[in-house]
């Protein structure tokens, strides 16, 4: 293939090139426009997040060939044989002028959209350890309340036992000052009728008496059996 030929072949690559870079660093700047506005949408695993990443490795793929594409083209037009035209020499310049261009359009690109991407990590990071603490402090703070509310239940239990116990300890006072009553009244009785501790006497004396009556006999009826059944 001529030098001519092989030129035009890389011009032709070359401008294709550069119209794809175009449309793509079009949609990538927009994207990342719309980031930076509402930095939520570089959240991990969302969808502009994900387009995002895919048009940035297009982009350093294209103008990785189109680089390579003008390094081809400017030793093609080293050639001392057959030395090129200004017009070649021309276009070549224009072709690495618009490939540095793109090139610095994409490096901005990419680090305003990391920079927006660093401020959403932060931000999450900030809002998960204030959740985190939250919850810790809301963990701690349940379980306070719990203790509390058993100490209560504990202090309520024992006032109703002790409760109780003074209750118990009156109705004892009270039937204690009742029997303390009686036995006073039974005293009074008891003095103002000398006869009977007199007949009570006589009554248990009585008792005494036919008990032993009753002793002798049941013991002289069995010896007489024992005798009799022996004789």
């Amino acid at each position: 293939m001529s030098t001519s030929s092989r030129y035009d072949s890389l011009r032709k690559q070359s401008r294709m090139l550069e119209g794809l870079i175009q449309t793509k660093l079009s949609s990538y700047s927009k994207l990342a426009q719309s980031v930076t506005r509402t930095a939520s949408d570089l959240e991990a695993g969302s969808a502009d997040s994900e387009r995002f990443r895919d048009l940035g490795n297009d982009l350093e793929e294209l103008l990785e060939k189109l680089r390579d594409t003008n390094e081809e083209t400017s030793g093609l037009l080293n050639d001392t044989i057959n030395p090129p035209t200004s017009t070649m020499l021309h276009t070549l310049q224009r072709q690495r002028d618009v490939m540095q261009e793109y090139t610095r359009e994409f490096a901005r690109t990419k680090t305003n959209a990391q920079a927006a991407l660093d401020k959403v990590n932060l931000l999450n990071n900030v809002r998960s350890d204030i959740n985190s603490y939250k919850a810790a402090h809301s963990s701690v703070t349940d379980s306070l309340l719990g203790e509390r509310s058993r100490i209560d239940s504990s202090h309520q239990m024992m006032d109703e036992t002790l409760n109780q116990v003074y209750a118990t300890r009156d109705e004892f006072g009270s039937q204690r000052s009742t029997l303390s009553g009686i036995n006073t009244r039974m005293g009074g009785v008891l003095s103002t009728l000398p006869g009977i501790n007199s007949l009570l006497g006589m009554i248990h004396s009585r008792r005494r008496r036919d008990s032993i009556i009753i002793g002798c006999l049941i013991g002289s009826l069995t010896l007489f059996l024992f005798w009799y059944m022996t004789g």
